[in-house]
């Protein structure tokens, strides 16, 4: 069903903070220049987009949630109060996130792609991990990660210390080979790039907009199809702006 945005409201996308890494004095510092962000958005935002990896781990125990990023979630909050719709779209890292946005804060989650109609233009969204061809040693841990048992062990056996000191551990191994920004590998290369393809072959979007591959990325897949990954907020501080009509992809870093 399309929607129209009320006049001189916008749409904002981004995503990948991984707020958590790569330490905790760096990781403050983007969490401030997220809420800043944020703060200042909100003048003209109808729906506010975070599509995945908002932390670099998360997990949500019945009565506990990680220890951190209370300036991120209440501006969360405060926007949502106000009346701005706020949709994250789950990554590879905040995967087991359950009801804690929706209940306490008023923001919507949603686990997989999802399609939008706006001002009659139509968007495929989604993180972007697990899609399209390759990747299967990733795929099926993904299933086996995102089933019962494995979440019902993380949250009844581990104490919440022991569980989150776990899981930083854990991808603080990957943050090893990250020295540096992720290079766009060319569109044969690049399995979004691909998948978004085989998806406009059967059906017509105007966007997919994704992020995941940490590549701030805009380019034509077909005459009237864009493909657009939205960076991240370790090396781009990019995000992407619909304003009714077309979408731009811009970035902090550029904006002075």
């Amino acid at each position: 069903m399309n929607r129209n945005l009320a006049p001189g409201k916008k749409i904002y996308f981004a995503s990948d903070f991984h707020l958590g890494a790569p330490s905790h004095a760096e990781s403050l510092n983007r969490e401030k220049r997220i809420v800043a962000w944020l703060d200042d958005i909100k003048q003209d935002a109808e729906i506010i987009f975070l599509v995945g990896d908002l932390f670099d781990f998360w997990f949500e125990y019945k009565r506990v949630v990680p220890k951190g990023y209370v300036r991120f979630m209440g501006k969360l909050a405060e926007l949502a109060d106000s009346g701005i719709e706020v949709i994250v779209f789950l990554g590879n890292r905040d995967m087991w996130m359950t009801n804690y946005f929706e209940k306490e804060l008023g923001v919507t989650t949603i686990r997989r792609p999802k399609t939008y109609i706006f001002n009659n233009k139509k968007f495929y969204i989604g993180h972007g991990d697990g899609l399209g061809k390759g990747d299967y040693g990733y795929k099926f841990l993904k299933v086996i990660f995102e089933g019962k048992l494995p979440r019902f062990l993380f949250n009844r056996v581990m104490h919440p210390n022991l569980g989150m000191l776990l899981g930083y551990i854990w991808t603080k191994f990957s943050w090893r080979k990250k020295r540096e920004a992720e290079q766009y590998m060319g569109d044969e290369k690049e399995y979004l790039v691909g998948y978004s393809k085989e998806i406009e072959a059967n059906e017509h979007h105007d966007y997919y907009i994704f992020g995941h591959r940490h590549t701030k990325v805009d380019i034509q897949i077909s005459p009237n199809a864009r493909y657009i990954n939205l960076g991240d907020w370790i090396w781009y501080y990019s995000y992407a702006v619909f304003d009714g009509e077309d979408i731009v992809l811009t970035s902090l870093k550029t904006e002075a």
